[in-house]
């Protein structure tokens, strides 16, 4: 990866045939990511025969049952929560942040924030290097990861919302390449969103009128308005069952409003106001909510969402943790009805490609989460190698040893550890499994 990284940087000094190669320069790059990560995967599958994880009652009962070697005890460790866009992996984030929801309450708002190619920096590149956007998928993701970064400056230190207490986001890519950022954020209990103005203050599905804000309505008329579809146009991605599957057109309003399950409906005046796409004039209910200020600053697809509070959390956060598209392809026998093997696969873009490469975050929380384990006595589960005996693992000292154990231990001790339930105890206490005291175990908790 770190030598891939290297290649696909650009030199001024220096002429690049491959950064020049169009298409051929967008297969290289998802060529040498796929090298990348079947590496990992070869890895993870080739390794699978050295470690093994069982409880540590279950060892000593092997053991008191004349059980010695450790090969033929224990489940093989399989692809780990570590190797990104892993099964594991999205399942820990999504429970990371139903952690985060239970200590700061339901989110309150829902960004969905898009690479635009039409970036004024990204086409002054363009014309430099005489390329088209998609052609540069480097640059693409270079701009956009450092847009998303000031977007969360932006949130985190500017406070445009106003003071932050959590955020979540995961980065996905879609079928034709372009990234797209999904933001869950937690607003102070004094700033958060409790009425129907402050719903307005922040967010507006209206066509602003291009007399008084010219810039404003020439985002909102390129970037904010979801159509043509319906009769207008049958053929609509969007149409399934001959109904927009995203419910657009929505309904006039003159005020904003929230339903009965929850979901609000946004102040959407018949004032008139048109924009003419595709040569099909649209109104105000077809525009998606978006924040005026955001939307200038950053000129691309910014949707912000006032999030349901009732009944969809758990929804909402396995959605941002769902993972890539994916198909299933089957190969079958003429002569035989069943699907003989399947093959598991996913979309992969030159964009996401140069995004792994660079070693950019695909998730990130706020604030940081630290898996709790727990388990019964002597019932923590032991990672050990199939070389050695079962008497050479149980002799370990780390063996009698877990976060939940030496948790207990540290309540004897500390009585400020009394008056915290596990939970709460990462707050107070930092784990450091690498320290060792003189008897050679792993060290408490330390304030």
């Amino acid at each position: 990866m770190e030598y891939f990284a290297y290649q696909i940087q650009f030199r001024d000094d220096v002429p690049s045939l491959l950064h020049n190669g169009r298409k051929l320069y967008q297969q290289y790059l998802v060529d040498v990511y796929t090298m990348v990560e079947a590496e990992g995967i070869s890895y993870a599958r080739n390794n699978q025969s050295n470690l093994r994880t069982d409880s540590l009652k279950n060892l000593q009962q092997a053991s008191n049952s004349g059980i010695t070697d450790s090969a033929n005890i224990g489940t093989k460790v399989i692809l780990p929560s570590l190797f990104t866009d892993s099964h594991r992996y999205m399942m820990q984030n999504y429970l990371d942040a139903m952690a985060i929801c239970r200590s700061y309450g339901y989110p309150d708002l829902f960004l969905t924030f898009t690479c635009n190619p039409q970036w004024y920096e990204v086409v002054r590149y363009m014309k430099q290097v005489k390329l088209n956007p998609e052609d540069r998928a480097d640059t693409l993701s270079r701009m956009f990861k450092i847009k998303v970064d000031r977007l969360m400056q932006d949130i985190k230190e500017n406070n445009i919302f106003g003071k932050l207490e959590a955020i979540v986001y995961t980065i996905e890519f879609q079928k034709r390449g372009l990234p797209h950022a999904h933001i869950c954020l937690f607003l102070n209990e004094k700033d958060k969103l409790k009425d129907i103005d402050s719903i307005d203050r922040f967010i507006s599905a209206e066509i602003p009128d291009e007399n008084v804000d010219p810039d404003l309505y020439k985002i909102v008329s390129n970037l904010m308005v979801h159509g043509p579809c319906g009769e207008a146009n049958m053929d609509a991605a969007c149409m399934v069952d001959k109904k927009c599957s995203k419910n657009f057109p929505k309904d006039f309003s003159d005020i904003t409003t929230i339903d009965k399950d929850g979901y609000p409906h946004y102040r959407r005046p018949d004032n008139g106001r048109k924009i003419i796409k595709n040569k099909i004039p649209l109104d105000n209910r077809y525009v998606v909510g978006y924040n005026p200020t955001l939307s200038k600053s950053y000129q691309a697809h910014l949707n912000i969402e006032w999030c349901n509070q009732l009944g969809t959390i758990k929804y909402l956060f396995k959605y941002i943790n769902k993972g890539n598209d994916r198909v299933t392809a089957a190969v079958v026998d003429e002569d035989i009805d069943e699907v003989q093997d399947y093959y598991d696969c996913r979309y992969l873009s030159a964009c996401e490609s140069v995004w792994r490469i660079l070693g950019f975050d695909i998730y990130c929380r706020f604030p940081s989460v630290i898996r709790l384990p727990f388990h019964l006595e002597g019932e923590q589960y032991i990672t050990f190698t199939e070389e050695g005996t079962i008497e050479n693992v149980l002799n370990k000292t780390s063996v009698n040893c877990s976060m939940f154990l030496e948790w207990m231990k540290c309540n004897k001790e500390n009585s400020l550890a009394r008056t915290l339930t596990y939970g709460q105890f990462p707050e107070h206490f930092t784990w450091k499994a690498d320290k060792k005291n003189g008897l050679g175990d792993p060290e408490k908790w330390f304030l």
